[in-house]
């Protein structure tokens, strides 16, 4: 490998152009040292790690977590969450090194059963600029998922599937989180997409509870029991001063779609007090 000398902003534009051409890329790391941070910055910065053979050849390929290239990745998902975890506790910290990641995803998009034992918490605060996660759970209490959400200070979009609900989800409990107590909760500016099962329900319930409140722009919900109205309606009203798009599904036979907050208050409360969906 030799040392090809070239202004650092030529080096950053022959990469930038490359950065959806996998194959040059690669060969750009062969060029010179000088060129592998720039072009690493684009080659792992989606970053999947669905299962066992998945991460045993991260792990394989770089066996040093300090050296590796995870300080690249801006999106990670993890579709394994107890694999991951559990390699973390073996090697002192693992998943800390995905330490500039802003998307994150965690579960299976498939929904397959997960296993018992998932803990969430080794990725708690994962990366300081996380701005989206998606949570997809069957078995995991909702309420660490929402501990999760609750380590990411400057998160503005919010994405859950859960249908697997903890006994006091069942039970309507609304028990403050043991594990999460952040000085300052998450913004929540952005989306909010929520798939209204039991255990969603629960996390809904803690998002009206914040006590800075929440200001999303956009919601987008998906709802099967006429109760959900009046989360809906909640969730409306505690972003009158910030919603610009709702889109709401509802598997009665309605779908609604409307820009802006305070006329659909109006539309919607009085389709809360029909017998039957539009």
């Amino acid at each position: 490998m030799s040392n090809l000398c070239l202004p650092a902003e030529v080096l950053d534009y022959i990469a930038d152009l490359l950065h959806d051409r996998e194959v040059e890329l690669r060969n750009c790391c062969l060029v010179s040292k000088s060129w592998i941070p720039r072009t690493r910055k684009h080659l792992f910065a989606d970053i999947r790690l669905d299962g066992e053979e998945d991460l045993e050849s991260w792990k394989e390929t770089f066996p040093d977590p300090p050296t590796s290239p995870a300080c690249y990745a801006e999106t990670l998902i993890v579709g394994c969450p107890r694999l991951v975890t559990a390699a973390d506790a073996e090697e002192g910290g693992w998943i800390k090194g995905f330490s500039h990641v802003m998307h994150l995803e965690v579960g299976s998009r498939a929904l397959h059963t997960d296993k018992a034992g998932v803990s969430l918490v080794p990725l708690h605060g994962l990366s300081p600029v996380v701005k989206s996660v998606r949570a997809y759970f069957i078995t995991l209490p909702s309420s660490q998922i929402f501990d999760l959400v609750l380590s990411f200070p400057l998160l503005e979009n919010l994405t859950t599937v859960a249908y697997g609900a903890s006994a006091d989800d069942v039970n309507g409990s609304d028990r403050p989180p043991t594990i999460v107590q952040p000085s300052s909760p998450p913004v929540f500016t952005g989306s909010l997409d929520l798939f209204l099962t039991r255990g969603v329900e629960h996390i809904t319930r803690r998002l009206l509870s914040l006590p800075d409140g929440i200001h999303f722009r956009e919601i987008v919900l998906t709802w099967f029991r006429e109760e959900d109205s009046l989360l809906t309606m909640a969730l409306v009203e505690k972003c009158s001063r910030t919603i610009e798009t709702l889109d709401i599904t509802c598997h009665l036979g309605t779908s609604i779609r409307h820009r802006g907050s305070q006329r659909f208050l109006i539309l919607f409360s009085s389709w809360v007090g029909r017998d039957r969906p539009l």
